[in-house]
């Protein structure tokens, strides 16, 4: 398990329009809500749960899809930024173990942590 959360961090740098690309994933009753660019891709929120692409190698033709479905979410936490540390975070702690994201400054947690709210509680 500790060494799946390694791997599981990612950064969400800012909010964004949600791709028409997702449309190709999503399930029937599924509705996308909100985007956020990360390092190289982006990450969407739907009201079902929480898709990250992930772009490999060098020319990022291969996209490796995460999903997390709320469902699957038993506690999180979040963290505004402060004074000297602007980045906020977010952890989720799930059935399959742990993930961490961070939110830069442009990232409004609250939202994002009231979006999970409404989800799983």
């Amino acid at each position: 398990m500790s060494e799946l959360n390694k791997f599981m961090t990612w950064t969400f740098t800012e909010e964004v329009p949600v791709p028409d690309s997702i449309k190709d994933i999503l399930i029937a009753g599924e509705t996308a809500t909100t985007a956020y660019k990360t390092i190289r891709d982006v990450a969407v929120v739907t009201n079902k749960r929480l898709i990250i692409a992930d772009r490999q190698g060098l020319t990022g033709k291969k996209i490796e899809i995460y999903t997390i479905p709320f469902k699957s979410i038993v506690m999180y936490s979040s963290e505004n930024g402060g004074t000297f540390d602007i980045n906020s975070e977010l952890e989720l702690w799930t059935r399959a173990g742990r993930f961490k994201l961070n939110l830069n400054k442009k990232v409004d947690v609250r939202k994002l942590d009231k979006i999970i709210a409404e989800a799983i509680l």
